[in-house]
Order: C-alpha cells, then structure tokens, then sequence
C-alpha cells in the first residue's frame, strides 16, 4: 500500500491525514478473491461477485475526501461490495460513529461482510443490511453522510429526506460523482465532477 498511497498523493487527490491513516491500516488485499490480491495495489478496479467491482482506489478517495467524514458521524453507505470502503468509512467515523452499509447482491453481501470480520475492531462500528439501500435507512436516520456506490438515474427522496442539515452525500450520475450539501433551508447545494464510471444502480 506504501507506493500506492504515494502515486495517490502525486496524483493531487489524497490529502487528509486521517484517509492517508485509514489507507495505512486496512489493506485492500484483504478484500479482494485470491486470484486477484496480486493487484490490491494497482490504481484500478477489480471485478469481484455478482458481476460487480472493487473500485478504483483513486475513485475511493475522491469520494471519501469530499465526504468530509467525522469521528462520530452515522453514515448510510449504499452497495458495500467487497466491504473495504466500509472498512475505511468505518475507521473515519471512528468507535463512537457507525455505518450503516447494504448491499443487494446476495453473494456479496455474505462475502463483504466476512471480509469486515478481518478487522473486528472495525465491524464492530457497522451494521451490514443484505437488502436495496433505495430506501435508506429510517430507523437510523438521520444520517451525517450518505455514500453510493453506483451510478443512478435519479436520487430516492429517502437519502435526501435523511440527511442532516450540513450533511454530505455523493453518488454517481451520469458518467460524473455528484456532492449535495444540505443547507438550513433544505435545498441542496450541488457540485458536479464528470469523468467517473460505476456500475448501475440495481433497484428492488
């Protein structure tokens, strides 16, 4: 992870030292298949069940850098996958924060779940739902950021209507990563960052 962490740096898109410790501490490999842990360190995405990937980790960190994650904050992570972003959101948010992660695809939500379990003291701050995220997550709302994984044709009322006020969500859209900040009068606020691929999202 060392050089890889440097080329991110280089590349202008990792900056926190709290990303820069999470990256550090949990290693991608542990979240890949054997066949594939060869290219953990790679700038790349990876497939992994269900036709699905591992995204690229340049991708991961942009999104994490623009989440502004807290110690302390609940997070609604929408496809888990492999279950490394959630290890990463669950080490930001720190013991007294929490994740709420789904995923829908059946063999992933049991693989990305075990491999969490390789970092007990991280799947601890999480509670993996097997189940479409479209909805978000009523019973835990409201929610300090909300994070999707793939790219969706328009955004559920749901994740807005949870968001806290100041709040942070990005999801992809349109070949793009889209942040909205939630401001004191309920509008949002919307940024726009074309030059991002993610698989779609899958509905109920």
């Amino acid at each position: 992870m060392p050089k890889l962490i440097e080329q991110l740096k280089e590349r202008g898109v990792l900056h926190s030292p709290a990303i820069i410790r999470a990256l550090e501490e949990i290693d991608r490999a542990d979240f890949l298949p054997e066949e594939l842990k060869y290219a953990a360190y790679e700038d790349t995405a990876l497939p992994i069940a269900g036709g699905q990937t591992i995204s690229q980790p340049y991708t991961v960190v942009f999104m994490l850098e623009q989440l502004h994650v807290r110690p302390g904050d609940i997070i609604l992570e929408v496809g888990y996958g492999s279950g490394w972003q959630t290890a990463l959101l669950a080490h930001l948010t720190g013991p007294s924060g929490r994740v709420y992660a789904f995923e829908i695809v059946p063999g992933l939500c049991s693989e990305g779940a075990q491999n969490l379990q390789k970092y007990p003291h991280l799947a601890s701050r999480v509670r993996t739902l097997c189940m479409s995220g479209q909805s978000g997550y009523a019973e835990a709302a409201p929610f300090d950021r909300i994070i999707v994984a793939a790219e969706v044709i328009s955004v559920p009322k749901a994740w807005r209507a949870q968001l806290i006020i100041n709040g942070r969500m990005i999801y992809p859209k349109e070949n793009a990563l889209i942040l909205e900040v939630k401001k004191p009068d309920e509008t949002f606020e919307v940024t726009k960052f074309p030059g991002f691929v993610f698989v779609p999202f899958i509905e109920h």
